[in-house]
């Protein structure tokens, strides 16, 4: 099986947007449990609707894929299922390594899922030495000073970290110097790294704000409602709210 150094997915050699590589995912996850199922055809309205996304733009993403399915049949879910993971890569052996193994990071190595979509776990990493040696999901947990090593030993060409704030750059730094291309970030913080690194970053409690955000409002319009009262109009940007290029800030911090 090939290793995750030697070969890179072809969707930005074939100029696939990265909004449509952002829901490939999505349709091989509900493609997945069709074939689970022994579906052997899916139309674009059925597959759209297990995705959450409209059929007109699963039918524009999987034209970038040269899939077009079959008129009055759909598409064939075995072969979908196969191209989408070849085109995410995800039919070789991509080894990572997570940093940072406290309860967040014991929890992604204890994750069942890696395995079945293509990752395999090649090392636990922390810096805390009463941790080296201890095994947690079977593998026991290096100690940071062996982390260049590990990187290079194991091809490694994706990372997790989940340590503090404090800790991530750090951290992020050493990956990248070792080889490391992209990056999964759980710290609550912006990693800053060269060009060549991809970086997704995921923040819970940024997730939880913006579901805050959501439920305040309905709340808010809820109450306008029962009070017979129309909704307060969305007051307009003034430059002091607005950017350097005088776009409105999003919510989600970059």
């Amino acid at each position: 099986m090939a290793t995750g150094r030697t070969h890179r997915p072809a969707t930005r050699s074939r100029g696939i947007p990265e909004a449509t590589v952002a829901r490939l995912p999505l349709y091989l996850r509900a493609l997945t449990a069709l074939s689970e199922r022994s579906v052997p055809t899916v139309s674009s309205e059925e597959l759209a609707a297990a995705a959450g996304v409209n059929s007109a733009k699963l039918r524009k993403d999987f034209s970038y894929l040269g899939s077009y399915g079959t008129r009055g049949v759909g598409y064939d879910v075995e072969y979908l299922v196969y191209q989408i993971s070849r085109e995410l890569g995800l039919t070789q052996d991509w080894p990572v390594v997570i940093v940072g193994i406290g309860n967040l990071g014991a929890a992604l190595a204890n994750y069942g899922g890696f395995a079945s979509r293509g990752f395999r776990v090649a090392a636990l990493i922390d810096a805390d030495p009463a941790m080296a040696g201890k095994p947690v999901a079977g593998i026991p947990v290096r100690h940071t000073d062996d982390l260049e090593k590990i990187i290079k030993d194991n091809g490694v060409s994706i990372g997790v970290i989940a340590t503090p704030a404090g800790a991530a750059q750090q951290v992020c730094d050493r990956l990248v110097a070792a080889g490391v291309t992209s990056i999964l970030n759980f710290a609550p913080t912006v990693l800053s790294v060269p060009d060549g690194v991809d970086v997704r970053k995921v923040d819970l409690s940024i997730e939880l704000q913006i579901l805050a955000f959501h439920e305040q409002r309905k709340a808010g319009e809820e109450t306008a409602a029962g009070d017979g009262a129309l909704p307060a109009a969305t007051p307009r940007a003034t430059s002091a709210d607005q950017g350097p290029d005088g776009d409105v800030p999003a919510v989600m911090p970059a």
